[in-house]
């Protein structure tokens, strides 16, 4: 329990109707969480304004209501605080009320298209692995030292993020490793946070169904550099075109990392196979069970990290070389018999997609053939689409085009959307099968022994989103049904 006026501080407010000196129980975004006591912050979406149910909010128990217009009528037993930006007065006012809790941890905040997770998890991994209390806020799930927590986006709200943030301050966490989507940097979900430090792994093509341009997308992760104090560093992937970018304005201690170009931390791939890399850190050789170049520039990122919080950097890479990726993430799995090699990766993006397939194509003899099964969320960037399908079909033997998550859309309409991406000497090599259990089982049917898998675009993900409604579904877990069925 808070008071009012102390939590407010910090934030830019216009009008005050009201006590500012009342008890707030808890904060609140949506109406129908709300119970007596509580603050509710009515802010506008790109598909609801919460200025819409201020109303429900009181009926609820709510005494405090932060808004950027006062609603024409006003309960005189209910506090009012007009502000500029109901989201940077959420982040401050959230940030107030938990105490400040990122700036009592080293928090590191990843963002980028590809390797949030991976780079989020493995940070989390080795400083665990160290012997640290640390905390992982990340797309597939929230730790606090061994304590998990559900994960429903990539990044939470501010309440949520400063909720779990106190709690591993409470546990005595040192150190936190943070996913920061571009959707919650344009939202100001991360607003009033501290970060020590803040990670580019990379930007492709993604999210324009929400940024609408690519150049909007690029100045989205941006504004997260931008912003980062000068105590914090801030540490890009030179490799990447848009490095540069990242670190105009940026106050931060600027560093970079490398696999093609000279930067402040580079490594040499010695060996790349299914029995993981071979790296080359500053002379010294890190055998790690992670496989393809593009772990080669995560694992990079967790050593420059690493460097960048004074760990040791032979303890760092003793750590490293134990260390499995995240879920979801190039997983693996042998068929008994048939030694039929299934993968499955949150691939979703045509440059993940092709990283997956670019490795894949790296470590394998040529003997073997390998399928694809690749499908599209539905009420999402529509311009990838034909861009998937074409990537799977230059880089793959077979390939099975399916469903991922239509949400609200019909799955033949994103199937046809794919298959338009399909030049026409690739039509032989494309099968169309919209139930994705049964792609799946159809790859395995098809494969021969040695063969290759990829099942591609949902990665850790234990559901399937068709008109509102999660189904369970789980594509490792099918998998290994399929290939236990085989043996049979």
């Amino acid at each position: 329990m808070k008071i009012a006026r102390d939590i407010l501080y910090g934030v830019n407010i216009i009008e005050v109707y009201g006590s500012t000196q009342i008890e707030v129980e808890a904060l609140a975004i949506n109406s129908r969480q709300i119970e007596y006591g509580w603050a509710f912050f009515a802010l506008k979406g790109t598909s609801v304004d919460g200025h819409q149910y201020i109303h429900s909010a009181i009926q609820q128990g709510a005494v405090l209501i932060v808004c950027e217009q006062l609603p024409i009528e006003k309960n005189s037993n209910v506090t009012y605080i007009v502000v500029q930006d109901s989201h940077k007065a959420l982040g401050i006012v959230a940030a107030n009320f938990y105490d400040h809790p990122s700036e009592k941890l080293k928090l590191v905040g990843i963002t980028g298209t590809n390797g949030k997770t991976t780079v989020s998890t493995l940070c989390y991994q080795l400083f665990k692995g160290l012997g640290y209390k640390v905390g992982l806020l990340s797309t597939v799930q929230n730790i606090i030292n061994d304590e998990v927590y559900p994960s429903t986006h990539t990044t939470s709200d501010a309440i949520h993020i400063n909720s779990l943030l106190h709690k591993m301050v409470e546990q005595g966490c040192e150190y936190a490793f943070m996913e920061v989507s571009s959707h919650a940097i344009h939202q100001d979900r991360i607003f009033g946070l501290l970060f020590t430090g803040g990670v580019f792994t990379n930007i492709t093509h993604d999210h324009l169904d929400y940024h609408k341009t690519f150049m909007e997308y690029i100045y989205a992760k941006k504004k997260f550099f931008d912003n980062l104090p000068k105590t914090a560093f801030a540490l890009v992937n030179k490799d990447d075109a848009r490095w540069e970018i990242m670190l105009q304005n940026c106050k931060a201690k600027q560093l970079t990392f490398a696999i093609k170009t000279i930067a402040d931390y580079q490594t040499r791939i010695l060996e790349d196979s299914f029995n993981g890399l071979v790296l080359s850190i500053d002379k010294t050789e890190l055998h790690t069970q992670l496989m393809g170049r593009f772990n080669a520039y995560n694992l990079l990122t967790v050593i420059a990290i690493a460097d960048q919080l004074k760990m040791d950097s032979i303890q760092t890479l003793t750590q490293l070389s134990m260390l499995k990726g995240a879920i979801g993430r190039f997983e693996w799995i042998k068929s008994a018999q048939e030694s039929i090699i299934g993968i499955v990766d949150y691939a979703h993006t045509p440059d993940a997609l092709k990283n997956v397939l670019d490795t894949i194509r790296e470590v394998r003899t040529g003997n073997e053939q390998l399928i694809t099964i690749i499908g599209c969320g539905g009420d999402r960037d529509k311009g990838k689409r034909p861009k998937m399908a074409l990537i799977a079909s230059e880089l793959s033997d077979k390939v099975i085009i399916t469903t991922d998550n239509p949400r609200s859309e019909d799955p033949m309409d994103i199937i046809q959307q794919m298959q338009e991406g399909v030049p026409r000497e690739y039509y032989k090599k494309i099968i169309i099968q919209a139930d994705r259990k049964e792609a799946i089982r159809t790859a395995t049917i098809m494969a021969n022994k040695g063969d290759i898998i990829l099942i591609a675009g949902k990665g850790h993900e234990t559901y399937q989103e068709i008109k509102g409604v999660k189904y369970p579904f789980n594509d490792k877990a099918i998998l290994q049904e399929t290939f236990i069925e085989m043996n049979k």
